[in-house]
């Protein structure tokens, strides 16, 4: 399938696009083909990257660094209720974008490290506070019970909002070797997009158009673009601030990460219908049980695959034009939520 614009490709699916507080996404066309390889193809070309160690060594760093950065003290209960959810595992997406995208532009891990325990501690907030019984009254995550099944809701909450809270002081006072103009640029980035424009939006937007039964592509990618391709796009553009990133490469990101988030929700949906509650780690068929509007109900299963894999090459060729070692890990990245099986 040609690379055109998302909104475009999904015509078929609805007559007209809303306006959006998010640009739209670039138009690009494919070069025409030459003997040498275009900028895409050398940023696809095999390389001995292994992104399982990459992952697992990162992984690692990030567990340890949020460990520290949550440490057990009084009042023992809140604290217990953060680390609960904080250290529970998960992908840890949010920080190795951050810490990928700050190596991609010139920076290093431990410019990045600080901001990258912060995205999660504000990934980690969203979910408790998305499971909570006023939202999608959800039992499970990450394999284990929901924050509020363990501390009840009213911890749960303020677990979440001392997470928020902490994730800014901590990117603010533990970030070392950044200009501080930088840090300030990226706080403020960060905070546009988790905010009532970006996921708290999506997730009104979202709690609102449940059982509506006229829901339309326009407004499911409102939804997303905001409630999960967001968070995503601020963690690049803040790990690309702090590394120092030109505005080209800052926007190429930006818009990487977009793709990204995007392609992460619509994969998600797919997992919801087509997986076990056991595979997940989270309860499935929520979604159909809550009477949520999601990609396959829109596009059905196989479109909505298609729809996954153009969004995965369009991620990819944001790319292009940077150093293709330093880029692996975000071209594995695309690969991974594309074909996850959780």
């Amino acid at each position: 399938m040609n690379c055109v614009r998302v909104g475009r490709w999904v015509k078929r699916y609805s007559n007209s696009r809303s306006r959006s507080h998010f640009p739209a996404f670039p138009e690009r066309r494919r070069p025409m083909s030459s003997p040498s390889s275009s900028p895409i193809e050398e940023i696809l070309k095999p390389t001995s990257f292994n992104f399982k160690i990459y992952v697992a060594q990162k992984a690692n760093t990030i567990n340890r660094a949020l460990d520290a950065a949550v440490p057990l003290k009084d009042p023992m209960e809140i604290h217990n209720a953060m680390r609960y959810s904080l250290l529970a595992g998960g992908k840890r997406i949010c920080p190795l974008v951050c810490i990928a995208a700050c190596e991609l532009v010139g920076g290093t891990e431990p410019m990045a490290m600080p901001a990258a325990c912060s995205v999660e501690m504000i990934h980690t907030m969203s979910l408790i506070h998305d499971d909570l019984p006023c939202m999608d009254n959800d039992d499970l995550r990450r394999g284990q019970p929901t924050s509020h099944k363990v501390f009840g809701e009213a911890v749960a909450v303020l677990a979440g909002d001392a997470l928020l809270a902490l994730a800014f002081e901590h990117i603010a006072s533990s970030t070392v070797g950044v200009p501080s103009a930088r840090i300030v640029g990226g706080i403020g980035q960060l905070a546009r997009f988790i905010g009532a424009d970006g996921v708290v939006g999506g997730q009104v937007a979202d709690l609102t158009s449940k059982g509506q039964s006229e829901v339309r592509f326009e407004h499911l990618e409102f939804i997303h673009l905001r409630k999960t391709a967001a968070m995503l796009e601020g963690t690049a553009v803040l790990g690309a601030v702090l590394g120092g990133g030109s505005d080209e490469e800052v926007e190429k990101l930006r818009t990487f990460a977009r793709y990204t988030g995007l392609l992460f929700q619509v994969v998600d949906d797919i997992l919801d219908v087509t997986k076990s509650s056991e595979e997940l780690g989270k309860t499935a068929g929520k979604d159909l049980v809550d009477d949520k509007v999601t990609y396959p109900k829109l596009m059905g299963i196989d479109k909505s695959r298609e729809f996954a894999e153009k969004l995965k090459e369009d991620a990819q060729e944001q790319l292009s034009g940077f150093d293709p070692d330093k880029a692996a890990p975000l071209v594995a990245l695309a690969d991974f939520i594309a074909h996850r099986s959780n």
